[in-house]
């Protein structure tokens, strides 16, 4: 054997001895690097006589070739190794049986506002809707709650990149009052006849104005019990003849149905909201369970302001009536026993699956 061949086995050696990719590169550079043995052998070809070059060049390159084909045996084989590990850690069972599609359900908010609407319905409220990017009019100055107002300084909160005709920007709704003036408008326009001869003749009664506007809000708050978004229903009920008797009958009747309770107490407290006058906060107390003996804020309500009835296209001193505004979100956390309002929020199946 002469001195090439023992170099390449030498190389192949070197080669089948390196157990990683980075050992296998530096028994590469003894070999084939800069300062290889190889490449020192091609440099010592200089001394050589001319006619014994090209003999020996031949040799150098065979035997370079061979050791190049070594490197790459193993180059090949510690690749097939590394994948064959992954391919054994990522192994799966293919034996297990597949995972089931479960059946989908309601949301508890979705449930609640849909237990709410059957209530009020029952009463003969009807259900409106509206936008959630609201014009600054219809979100506070129709509701009394003019530009620079102090009662604006929790509700203003989140603005679009739009302005409305009036200049000032559009707004996410911060509650779901807008909706009452927009369905107010939408009755005076459909019943335009009837409106007018009430107007003439005191004698002829209007359609009354009885509804409920359940949605999405909007406001800078975030806690156990607040979220940025979350959900409203406000109610209305205009007429020639509405009290806040009614009002009284009417919420104390929706609370004991909504919760499947008749020892349930009301208590209304004296509050301020400008599109209210006078105005009360609702409060409920449980006689039993793990709530009793608690008094719970759960509305806020009162006689509608003279200005807003006449923002709603009709005559205050006609038409009189009540509004409130509850959120079912609260009123959800009290039925189910949730004490985190987030949790709604989240979607977290292990929480929410427990509604189905």
């Amino acid at each position: 054997m002469n001195e090439l061949d023992t170099l390449v086995d030498h190389a192949r050696t070197a080669f089948a001895q390196a157990a990683t990719p980075a050992d296998l590169e530096n028994a590469k550079a003894l070999f084939l690097g800069k300062s290889g043995r190889v490449t020192e052998l091609m440099k010592g070809m200089a001394q050589l006589p001319v006619d014994e070059k090209k003999a020996r060049g031949a040799a150098i390159n065979v035997a370079k070739q061979a050791i190049e084909a070594a490197l790459n045996a193993r180059r090949q084989a510690l690749a097939d190794a590394e994948l064959e590990a992954q391919l054994r850690a990522e192994a799966l069972d293919v034996s297990l049986p597949g995972r089931r599609r479960v059946g989908g359900g309601l949301h508890p908010v979705s449930r609640t506002l849909e237990r709410i609407e059957s209530i009020f319905a029952s009463m003969g409220f009807d259900v409106a809707d509206g936008p959630e990017v609201e014009s600054d009019w219809h979100s506070f100055t129709s509701l009394n709650n003019p530009p620079n107002h102090p009662a604006r300084s929790m509700q203003d909160t989140f603005y679009v990149d739009l302005n409305g005709e009036d200049g000032t920007p559009y707004n996410l709704r911060p509650h779901t009052s807008p909706m009452q003036v927009r369905y107010a408008h939408q009755q005076v326009k459909k019943h335009a006849a009837l409106f007018e001869a009430a107007a003439k003749d005191p004698g002829v009664s209007a359609p009354e104005i009885r509804v409920i506007a359940p949605g999405r809000t909007y406001r800078v708050d975030s806690d156990a019990t607040h979220s940025p978004m979350f959900h409203q229903c406000e109610g209305l009920w205009l007429g020639q003849n509405v009290s806040f008797k009614d009002l009284k009958v009417v919420f104390t009747d929706f609370c004991r149905t909504f919760f499947e309770s008749d020892d349930l107490v009301l208590r209304f407290r004296p509050s301020f909201f400008p599109f209210t006058e006078p105005s009360a906060e609702i409060d409920i107390q449980f006689q039993s369970g793990p709530l009793a003996g608690r008094w719970l804020e759960v509305a806020g309500s009162g006689q509608v302001h003279p200005n807003v009835v006449r923002n709603m296209g009709l005559d205050p001193e006609r038409y009189i009536g009540f509004a409130f505004g509850m959120g079912p979100d609260r009123l959800t956390m009290l039925r189910y026993g949730v004490n985190d309002l987030r949790l709604f929020f989240d979607g977290d199946l292990r929480f929410l699956s427990q509604f189905q």
